[in-house]
């Protein structure tokens, strides 16, 4: 890991870095560096790691110290005298000219071993690609760590700086480019033991590439003189049948051919004992590199001598297709096969083709070019996406949980870092006041207290906007990181204010920050009532926000009478207080200024997306309420997706065509969890990101008619899911709900679950009197409630936190 980074490290920042590594961990030392890289110079594709390690072992100090130790096991170091002992520093010198020898043969045997030694025995490679493997599909998170001191694992490494590059100068910087160049891969691959393709390449995609290779579909047929001259230099030497089936006419070959002939354009030669007609251009080579014996009249400038003829014959061949063995150029160029591999084995160094088993269902290992086998794998990797069967839209269900970090198998750490990777993924989605912290964020993060997030904002990390209020008392709000606040924070139209929130917004402005009795007295109100009305209008316009939650806690929290209250007596106008009311406490500002570029803000909207669903759907995005719609996010998606940032396809079933998903998204959700034994229940906000139904997914059908009721992401709603399938739905209020399956073993999950919740004071007390549009007494499910812990009321079922 450490070699890939320091490579990763020199190409880009064009200095001389320098790792150093044990099983602590890895210091990286980069000299006139103003600031450290971001975390993600150590993060790579699984696909790519094993080929740059491979390439990186040999140039570092680790393979000249272990390669003296196979040389000495190999009796390559043999001692001066019997019985003595070689002083370390003779051994290290003889060991080097020995190195710098042998790095000019491809198999010799102790690079082969040393090779294998250090990354089978040292390395731990399939670890490190199983390692980005879980990264990348957010399996394990990586977290980013300033201290002002080292830890004691990282102090340690400090003192093996010296041992470490004690090997570096072993071996002459050109010497170890030669040496890297020079290895022979299809050797240290029978090493490693390292899977071939076989089983990897598409036949049907192989088959395909190899027509169009040979011009041999309609559309890449030649039509005209032209084409047909093209067609031979850019396929090679052909006969005269050969020509025939690669053209759009067979009846004006030979007239075609004429012509060439004429023109001086086109030549027939004796090709390994057959006539084939060749390109002009191409006479010089088969002349010097066959033989061929040309026919007078060929212009000079065509017969000018070439640096390798030969090469330059097969590298065509292997250009025009697919995997070979060396005897196939070997028959059709008339010449040895220890010729034609000599010519391969060059070829492979420059890495023009590539060596290994991979035609489908061969025998012996082929060849092939380095770019014929990116298209074969590019041709047959959508060939398998395209065979791949959709999941079940539970699965997609169970996989938000996890990404999203609900419950216990999707947490990932405590803490304030924690919290800020769970608000990274909740940004700009607008989620009701009264749900956010003790089920939304309570949800993610394990001993979660509100003053973590009245940290955050005080410290200035994080930002909280209003986007439209739900009644006079809730309301719903986005989160998002300072930084990103300006575009993910909705924009929301704006309204007339009353001129109470006109009022505020202009204190503000004039103002900065103020508290509440600074803004009262800026306004000169009297009534502290009316401007608190006036504050939260300009709150939920998006237009004012607090650098703490405290006001929201205070708005949405339960309100209790008075006993004169409840006796009908109105409650005696109260005097303003110093502070002001606790629904205005804090620090008042304007919010964040929204980026203007429409272009800037839907391309970070459509990353948001990507990271906090994994795979994005139209239903997630109608259930986000974009501005636009699915329509404004589409053409960003798909340009992410060009880009490489993200994939298409059809991942889930029943959800359309049009899915987006982050590369490791699609394998963890496909990834099947080890069996357990009882079934995985989770409670949720209905409003939840988390919740799929209503979004990504639709809700179950029922007979509304029948229930009186409809399922709908409303605020103070709640949802249990079973397993990934929605088992029941509870209105706000907790006195209706909904049950979606027969199953009493579901029923009773969901039912203790919802017990649990409601005493761990989630769900506040649950009084149920009503499932399915009937009395919860009178339905199946109403034994399921009682067992988990209900009591029987005068109107229904009831349990208390």
């Amino acid at each position: 890991w450490a070699q890939a980074i320091e490579a990763r490290l020199a190409s880009t920042s064009g200095l001389e870095v320098q790792c150093i590594y044990t099983d602590d961990g890895i210091v990286v030392r980069l000299p006139e560096a103003e600031e450290a890289p971001p975390s993600s110079f150590a993060l790579f594709d699984p696909e790519e790691i094993h080929e740059l390690v491979v390439e990186e072992v040999g140039r570092g100090p680790l393979f000249a110290s272990r390669f003296r130790e196979c040389a000495a096991r190999s009796l390559l170091l043999p001692r001066r005298r019997p019985g003595s002992r070689t002083p370390l520093w003779q051994q290290r010198q003889r060991s080097a000219h020995l190195l710098q020898v042998a790095s000019k043969y491809a198999s010799f045997p102790v690079m082969l071993e040393t090779y294998r030694e250090c990354l089978q025995d040292v390395f731990d490679l399939p670890g490190l690609t199983e390692l980005m493997t879980d990264i990348r599909s957010r399996s394990i998170r990586v977290v980013e760590v300033e201290t002002a001191s080292p830890s004691p694992f990282a102090s340690s490494l400090q003192f093996g700086y010296v041992s470490a590059f004690m090997y570096e100068g072993d071996a002459p910087l050109a010497e170890r480019r030669a040496q890297a160049l020079s290895l022979d891969r299809s050797l240290l691959s029978e090493l490693l033991g390292h899977e071939e393709m076989r089983d990897l390449l598409d036949p049907a995609a192989l088959g395909e590439v190899e027509l169009e290779l040979q011009r041999l579909t309609d559309d890449r047929k030649a039509r005209n003189p032209d084409e047909l001259h093209d067609l031979l230099r850019m396929v090679g030497d052909l006969s005269g049948a050969e020509i025939t089936s690669r053209v759009g006419d067979p009846a004006a070959v030979p007239e075609w051919l004429e012509r060439l002939r004429d023109t001086r354009r086109a030549v027939e030669l004796r090709i390994a004992g057959a006539p084939r007609w060749v390109a002009i251009e191409d006479a010089g080579r088969f002349r010097d590199a066959l033989g061929s014996a040309l026919p007078v009249g060929i212009p000079q400038a065509f017969l000018e001598p070439v640096a390798d003829p030969l090469s330059d014959l097969v590298a065509r061949y292997a250009r025009t297709h697919g995997p070979f063995e060396a005897a196939e150029p070997a028959v059709r160029l008339g010449l040895g096969q220890v010729v034609v591999t000599g010519a391969l084995r060059g070829l492979e160094l420059e890495g023009r083709v590539v060596e290994g088993e991979f035609r489908p269902g061969g025998m012996a290992r082929e060849w092939i070019d380095a770019e014929v086998l990116r298209r074969l794998r590019r041709r047959s990797l959508a060939a398998w996406r395209r065979a791949i069967e959709p999941v079940a839209p539970s699965r997609l269900a169970v996989f938000s949980l996890g990404w999203q970090g609900v419950g216990v198998s999707g947490r990932r750490g405590t803490g304030r870092g924690a919290l800020l990777d769970i608000i990274e993924k909740l940004q700009g989605v607008p989620i009701p006041a009264s749900v956010l912290e003790q089920q939304v964020l309570g949800s993610r993060l394990p001993g979660y207290l509100p003053a973590m997030l009245d940290e955050l904002g005080a410290s200035g990390d994080l930002v909280w906007a209003g986007a439209g209020a739900i009644g006079s008392d809730d309301g719903w709000v986005c989160l998002a990181l300072a930084d990103a606040a300006p575009f993910l924070i909705p924009e929301t139209p704006q309204p007339s204010l009353s001129d109470e929130a006109s009022a505020v917004h202009e204190a503000l402005e004039r103002g900065g920050a103020l508290f509440f009795r600074q803004i009262s007295d800026a306004v000169g109100s009297q009534d502290d009532s009316r401007l608190v009305l006036g504050l939260w209008e300009s709150v939920w316009a998006g237009l004012v926000t607090n650098d703490t939650l405290a006001p929201l806690r205070a708005l949405t929290a339960p309100r209790r009478r008075s006993r004169r209250q409840a006796h009908g007596r109105k409650p005696r106008p109260g005097l303003p207080v110093r502070g002001g009311p606790p629904e205005a406490a804090g620090r008042w500002s304007l919010a964040p200024a929204r980026e203007r570029s429409p272009t800037r803000r839907l391309h970070a909207l459509a990353e948001q997306l990507l990271e906090r669903y994994g795979v994005v759907t139209r239903g997630s995005v109608l259930a986000e309420g974009v501005p636009g719609g699915w329509a404004a996010v589409y053409p960003v998606l798909k340009a992410l997706e060009e880009a490489g940032r993200c994939r298409r396809g059809y991942f889930v079933d029943g959800l359309g065509g049009a899915q987006f998903a982050l590369p490791g998204a699609v394998d963890r959700m496909r990834a099947r969890d080890e069996p357990h034994g009882e079934p995985v229940t989770q409670v949720l906000a209905a409003t939840d990101p988390a919740n799929p139904y209503g979004g990504a997914l639709e809700w179950p059908r029922r007979d509304e008619e029948a229930t009186g009721h409809r399922a709908g992401r409303k605020a103070g709603a709640v949802v249990v899911l079973v397993d990934g399938v929605l088992a029941v739905y509870v209105e706000r209020g907790g006195r209706t709900l909904l049950s979606y399956s027969d199953d009493p073993e579901v029923l009773r999950s969901a039912a203790d679950a919802l017990a649990l919740a409601a005493r761990d004071g989630l769900l506040g007390r649950l009084a149920v009197e009503k499932a399915d549009g009937e009395a919860v007494f009178d339905t199946p499910f109403a034994r399921a409630l009682i067992e988990a812990g209900f009591r029987h009321t005068s109107k229904g079922l009831r349990v208390r936190a």
